[in-house]
């Protein structure tokens, strides 16, 4: 059931960094990016996968992991993903994405999610240094990174307190917590 596997699909950045995910797996999952709506059908999406030890090194130190826990720095090794997917803009086909990298992201994640796997969006990234890391040609545009694997962490969801605060935290035993606003607040009648 899809409320299932959107429930299911927390931004996960603790993972089992020695349980491999396949290169098919991934092929798998862009096929689902793939099919997904793209504005104008212009599909100028183009992806990089990455299932190797010694690509996803060249990849991590680029990313910034979860901005609200101020004094974590991302995931140690042994917890650090085992594949990514780098969604990237060709802008050769279209100089704006508009919201097609989200929804290929969403698609990706949700179909990760069904496979037992779980994933993170990552936006926060030293782009201009990825670019030279990986040798990828300016005319693609870094738009969105997704961490995958399989979760070394528990996410619970709760419902946001009074005070509104939306802050996501983690507990004494290391519990994710994410804080939802309430239904009744974000529908405006």
């Amino acid at each position: 059931m899809i409320k299932d596997l959107v429930l299911k699909n927390r931004s996960c950045r603790r993972f089992r960094q020695n349980d491999t995910v396949e290169s098919e797996t991934l092929k798998e999952l862009v096929e689902l990016a793939r099919c997904s709506p793209s504005a104008a059908n212009l599909q100028p999406l183009k992806y990089i996968l990455s299932c190797d030890a010694k690509k996803n090194s060249l990849i991590f130190p680029y990313l910034s992991w979860a901005g609200y826990l101020k004094d974590w720095p991302g995931p140690c090794e042994g917890e650090r993903p085992s594949a990514y997917i780098i969604i990237l803009g060709d802008t050769q086909i279209s100089k704006s994405f508009g919201c097609d990298h989200g929804i290929a992201a969403q698609s990706i994640l949700l179909g990760a999610v069904e496979k037992g796997l779980c994933g993170c969006m990552i936006g926060s990234i030293k782009r201009k240094e990825l670019q030279i890391a990986l040798k990828i040609p300016s005319r693609y545009e870094i738009l969105l990174v997704l961490a995958l694997g399989r979760p070394k962490e528990t996410i619970v969801l709760e419902t946001a307190g009074a005070s509104g605060d939306i802050k996501y935290w983690r507990d004494d035993k290391n519990v994710h917590h994410v804080p939802k606003r309430p239904l009744d607040e974000i529908i405006i009648d």
